[in-house]
């Protein structure tokens, strides 16, 4: 977004602006209402009132709007829970939303900015003047109806953080050479084939690996003999590995399409520490996170490759039935792999699609009586 354009006095029109919305999600038309707000007032004051009922936490919208508008900080977005009724022919109704609106307000306000039918009566509530922009949808044609009941669809339409939330976080984990950076490697490749949203699709690599070639270098300095087997691992080295990982799938799934592929997490990070120092830590432990779906690649049939990194060949059986009561355990649907590499990615093409159709399943805002579309 570029600053806020002024007349060619250079003074912008209104002293004080009001925008209020439920911003469920924040979505392209809304960040155009806001800026176009922001560029007729001195100073404006963006209301986010959700009602209680509702999906997205409010501080979490809070958070992707401030993001978005922080080259306008003469914008301040202030949150309030508001559960009243939705009935805009009642005007107790509106007597009661307009006095939640006002407690978030720290000066009275000249102008009000909306895209709904409703705000010229909004507007007279404040005694202010109603700036009617893109009611019609014409310039951004979208609402926060259309993205909660499909937004893949929309999926441009939201900014970098809020694709990030939206994002479907597809895990592969499996013992030393089960094929995990393989089939995560192919699935991103297969879903970018798809073309469209998804032609951004991106997987996010195993940083424990990159750990033990950086680990295996620094020893062949002063030991060119040494293996991988002379490498040693601290709890230090398992948090390091845990929160790297997370933040690499965080900044992916930024400027990824709706599914995001990592070779690893949070959690099978708990279970290599396991391997090697014989227990997770409380500090690893509390990096994992819930994704979306684990993909399990199975060990039977799959040779063991060594390829100079890998020291456990012995335990790959342990290993994949640590891997499955740990997952099991976790909440998290688990489609487990087995066959050759064509099958297995077939299979998982399809959990992924499974994963898609069931949706996202965001609670509806309160009912609305005599309502159009709602921002």
């Amino acid at each position: 977004m570029s600053a806020p354009s002024q007349r060619a006095d250079g003074v912008r029109r209104f002293g004080h602006g009001l925008v209020v919305g439920k911003f469920y999600p924040p979505h392209a038309g809304h960040h155009h209402l806001i800026a176009s707000a922001a560029a007729a007032c001195e100073r404006l004051t963006v209301v986010v009132a959700p009602s209680s009922v509702e999906s997205v936490p409010l501080e979490l919208r809070l958070t992707w709007l401030r993001e978005v508008h922080a080259i306008t900080p003469w914008v301040r977005f202030v949150g309030v829970v508001d559960d009243h009724p939705v009935d805009y022919a009642d005007p107790l109704a509106w007597d009661a939303h307009c006095a939640v609106f006002r407690s978030a307000l720290d000066a009275p306000v000249d102008a009000v900015f909306s895209s709904e039918p409703y705000g010229d009566e909004l507007a007279r509530r404040f005694s202010a003047t109603h700036v009617c922009v893109d009611q019609a949808r014409s310039t951004v044609a979208v609402s926060g109806t259309e993205v909660r009941a499909d937004p893949v669809s929309h999926w441009w339409q939201l900014a970098p953080p809020v694709r990030a939330w939206f994002t479907r976080r597809v895990v592969v984990v499996g013992a030393e050479s089960t094929g995990t950076t393989t089939l995560a490697r192919a699935l991103a490749e297969a879903l970018r084939g798809d073309g469209g949203v998804w032609a951004r699709t991106r997987w996010v690599p195993e940083f424990g690996r990159e750990l033990t070639e950086r680990k295996l270098t620094a020893l062949r300095r002063t030991d060119p003999g040494a293996s991988v087997f002379d490498v040693t691992w601290s709890r230090e080295d398992f948090v390091e590995v845990a929160e790297t990982q997370n933040r690499a799938e965080d900044d992916a799934a930024r400027s990824g399409g709706p599914i995001l592929v990592c070779d690893t997490d949070a959690r099978a990070t708990a279970v290599w520490e396991e391997r090697y120092l014989g227990s997770p830590s409380p500090a690893t432990l509390a990096a994992a996170r819930r994704p979306d779906l684990y993909l399990l690649t199975d060990h039977e049939g799959v040779p063991f490759e060594d390829d100079g990194l890998r020291d456990g060949e012995h335990l790959r059986a342990w290993m994949t039935g640590r891997f499955r009561q740990v997952l099991h355990d976790g909440g998290v649907p688990v489609r487990e792999l087995t066959g050759p590499p064509e099958v297995r990615l077939a299979a998982a093409r399809a959990a992924c699609a499974e994963l898609l159709a069931a949706g996202w399943g965001l609670a509806a805002p309160l009912a609305e009586s005599n309502a159009d579309r709602s921002r």
